[in-house]
């Protein structure tokens, strides 16, 4: 069984950053291949960015340069380090993994890019 809190989100002017986590339950997370989605209103469920077991990357191309996606395999946790927001990030942001072609999903933190 796999359980995934997200945390971090908050209020943040435009052009602030924000850092979120997820931190994941599980002994084999070293070997998980963790993602970032987010989904803003009215709209569906976006992909944002992953990390491999060994550390490789891969942005969606609307944060490609802003956001940065990393993990300590120690502590369970993934991290988004997401900077010059604007408010097209506004989302509630999700982390998630794919194990045997099961889903997992944390119940998502809310970012919210506004003046």
């Amino acid at each position: 069984q796999v359980q995934l809190v997200e945390s971090g989100g908050g209020l943040v002017q435009p052009g602030g950053s924000l850092r979120l986590s997820c931190a994941a339950s599980g002994s084999m997370f070293s070997i998980y291949v963790m993602n970032w989605y987010r989904q803003a209103p009215g709209k569906q469920r976006e992909w944002v960015a992953t990390i491999t077991r060994s550390g490789s990357t891969n942005y969606a191309d609307s944060v490609k340069g802003r956001f940065i996606i990393s993990r300590d395999n120690a502590k369970n946790t993934v991290y988004l380090q997401a900077s010059s927001l604007n408010p097209e990030d506004t989302a509630v942001y999700y982390c998630n993994t794919e194990i045997l072609g099961q889903n997992y999903w944390g119940q998502g933190t809310q970012v919210t890019v506004s003046s």
